[in-house]
C-alpha cells in the first residue's frame, strides 16, 4: 500500500482538525469516498442506504460511504437523541451485529462500505460560531484524504451527498468511470428534486428549480465559465483538486458555491448526466438558504416566487464577457469605456467593485498575458457574476414574471415554444412541462 503523498500531508498538516476520527470495521483503502453530513436525518437515512444498496455493485469494494453525523453545543436534546440513534444504526451495520430489521441486515450483506464520523457525542460537537453543514462536509471530506488507495494512478474521487437524497441505481458506476475514463477532475452529477404527493409542495419545488436551473441557463447563454450548478448533494471531485482548493469551507449556508467556485478556478466542471442524484423537496430549518427555506417560503405565502431575472441582464452580462474575455488585453480605462457603452448600470457596477485599481495591479504583477488572461476570470468570478447580476435587478432591469422570461430565452435561444394561454402562472402540468426541458438544456 502506497504511503499519503506529500500534498495531502502537507494539507492535512495545515487543514485538517484533529478532534475527530473515522470510525470504519477495516483498514482497506478505497478509491471513491461518499461524504454526506446527518443532523436529524435516522428515518431518511435508511432510504438513502436503500437506494445506495441498490446500485450496481461493481465498485463497492472500492467504495466508501461515510456519514458526518453531527450538531452542535447547546443543540436541542431531540436533535442528539435522533443523531444517536443513527450512529447506533450505522455502527450495527458496519460491525454487522445481527438484527431482526430485515432492511438492516440487507444493507449490511449489499457489500457496502460504511463510515462513521461522530460529531454529535458531547465531546465531539461543533462549536455554534462555525458549526453547519459546510464544517460537517469539510470534517468527513479532511478524514476521507486518509482513506484513499494512493497505490495506483486511477482516481481519487471525493463525492458530496445529503441526507435526504436518494440516487440512480447506476450512480457509484457512473461517477466512477466518468472520473476514470474522462480525466476529470471536478463534476456536479445531474439531479432532479423529488416531487411530494403534497400538491403544494410540488408547485414551490418546481418552482425553485425553475428558478437554479433558469439562472444557469442565463449564465450558459453569457457565455460565463461558472455556468454550473453549485448544490451540495452533486459535487465532487479527485483528491488533487480538493487540495490545490484548499479543502471544503465552514460555511453554515452557501458552502457548495463558494467551494464550487474555488474548485472551477483550477479546472473545470464538468457534467454527469448518464445518473441522478434525487434531492428532497422538503421545507427544512437547517440551513439559513437554499431549498428547505425557500420551500418553506413559497408554502408561507410571503412573497411572488414566480420570478425570476430579467433576460435582458443576462444579454448585458454577454456582452461584457465577449469584450473581456477577448485574449485582448487592454487599459482599465478601454474597458471601463466600452463597459459604459455597454450599459451604464455595468460601468457603475465595475467602478463600484474598484476594477481600475484591480485591474492596474493585475497588468503591474502579472507576467505572461496568458496569466493576465487567467485573472480576468478570477477576478470576475462566479461571486461578482452573481453581484452584477443583482445590481442589474436593484438599479435598473427589476425581476419579471417566470413564464414570459422563460418564453422569451427559450424561443430565442432554443426554438422551444410552451402553449400556455394567457395565464400568468399557468397551471402544475405545464409548469412541470417548463420544467422538463430546463432539466434537458440547463
Amino acid at each position: 500500500m502506497k504511503e499519503i503523498p506529500e500534498s495531502v500531508i502537507k494539507y492535512l498538516n495545515k487543514f485538517e482538525l484533529p478532534e475527530w476520527e473515522l470510525i470504519k470495521n477495516d483498514t482497506r483503502n478505497y478509491k471513491l469516498i461518499i461524504v454526506i453530513p446527518a443532523v436529524k436525518e435516522s428515518e431518511n437515512i435508511i432510504k438513502l442506504l436503500i437506494s445506495l444498496s441498490e446500485n450496481d455493485n461493481t465498485y463497492f469494494n472500492k467504495t466508501l460511504i461515510v456519514f458526518a453525523v453531527n450538531s452542535v453545543i447547546n443543540s436541542p436534546q431531540d436533535i442528539v437523541e435522533d443523531n444517536n440513534n443513527t450512529i447506533s444504526y450505522l455502527n450495527s451495520i458496519i460491525n454487522k451485529t445481527p438484527s431482526r430489521d430485515k432492511i438492516a441486515n440487507k444493507i449490511s450483506c449489499s457489500g457496502l462500505n460504511i463510515g462513521v464520523v461522530d460529531i454529535n457525542s458531547r465531546d465531539k460537537q461543533m462549536s455554534p460560531k462555525d458549526g453547519g453543514v459546510g464544517l460537517a462536509r469539510k470534517i468527513g471530506m479532511d478524514l476521507s484524504l486518509k482513506s484513499f488507495d494512493y497505490s495506483d494512478s486511477s482516481k481519487n474521487i471525493l463525492v458530496c451527498l445529503d441526507a435526504d437524497c436518494t440516487v440512480q441505481n447506476n450512480y457509484i458506476t457512473e461517477i466512477y468511470n466518468f472520473f476514470n475514463t474522462q480525466k476529470c477532475s471536478a463534476a456536479y452529477v445531474q439531479f432532479e428534486h423529488l416531487l411530494e404527493q403534497n400538491v403544494e409542495n410540488k408547485l414551490a419545488i418546481i418552482c425553485y428549480e425553475i428558478f437554479l436551473r433558469y439562472y444557469v441557463l442565463g449564465l450558459n447563454i453569457a457565455g460565463s465559465p461558472f455556468a454550473f450548478h453549485t448544490i451540495g448533494s452533486t459535487m465532487a471531485c479527485d483528491s488533487e483538486s480538493y487540495i490545490k482548493a484548499q479543502g471544503m469551507n465552514k460555511r453554515k449556508a452557501a458552502e457548495d458555491f463558494y467551494f464550487m467556485e474555488k474548485l472551477s478556478k483550477n479546472t473545470k466542471i464538468h457534467k454527469i448526466i448518464n445518473t441522478k442524484v434525487y434531492p428532497s423537496s422538503r421545507g427544512s430549518w437547517r440551513v439559513p438558504f437554499g431549498t428547505g427555506q425557500r420551500v418553506n417560503r413559497y408554502l408561507s405565502k410571503q412573497q411572488n416566487e414566480y420570478l425570476l431575472y430579467s433576460p435582458e441582464s443576462f444579454y448585458v452580462l454577454k456582452s461584457w464577457l465577449n469584450y473581456f474575455h477577448n485574449p485582448e488585453i487592454l487599459s482599465s480605462n478601454e474597458y471601463l469605456n466600452f463597459a459604459k457603452s455597454i450599459h451604464i448600470e455595468l460601468y457603475n457596477f465595475l467602478v463600484q467593485n474598484n476594477f481600475e485599481d484591480s485591474w492596474n495591479k493585475i497588468i503591474q504583477n502579472t507576467k505572461t498575458a496568458g496569466q493576465i488572461n487567467l485573472q480576468k476570470t478570477f477576478w470576475f468570478d462566479g461571486f461578482r457574476t452573481l453581484k452584477f447580476i443583482h445590481h442589474l435587478r436593484d438599479k435598473v432591469l427589476p425581476m419579471v414574471n417566470m413564464f414570459e422570461a422563460l418564453d422569451e430565452v427559450l424561443a430565442k435561444f432554443y426554438d422551444f415554444k410552451i402553449k400556455r394561454g394567457d395565464e400568468i402562472i399557468p397551471n402544475f402540468e405545464i409548469q412541470l412541462e417548463y420544467l422538463e426541458i430546463l432539466r434537458k438544456i440547463a
